[in-house]
């Protein structure tokens, strides 16, 4: 029987990028201010995620979540799972603050308290 060695154990789980070979030199940092960029910011979708957070929720939110997603699945034809919906839901809440900032549904739900 043959054991893996350490090197297949511990691997890099990203793929190195060889688009850039590895002799280039640094790039140069740009003198000029790059202007920002104002369109909406898009969720993830379907990408391998690097970050984890975790959030508890009540079992009638879950509830809801799941709800909605099979509606979204009868209805439209897409199955998504609930980690998409989340942050497809949570880009929506965001894209809505940063464009009507004081006036969003975001700051008006937080401060009904």
């Amino acid at each position: 029987m043959s054991l893996p060695a350490a090197d297949d154990l511990f691997r890099p789980t990203a793929q190195p990028d060889h688009s850039v070979p590895a002799e280039a030199p640094p790039e140069q940092p740009v003198e000029e201010p790059a202007e920002a960029d104002t369109s909406p910011k898009k969720p993830s979708g379907r990408v391998r995620h690097d970050e984890k957070m975790t959030v508890y929720i009540t079992s009638d939110e879950l509830l809801d979540i799941e709800h909605a997603r099979l509606m979204l699945r009868r209805s439209q034809g897409l199955a998504v799972d609930r980690g998409r919906l989340v942050r497809e839901a949570v880009a929506l809440v965001l894209a809505d603050y940063e464009a009507q900032g004081d006036d969003s549904a975001l700051v008006r739900r937080l401060t009904e308290g």
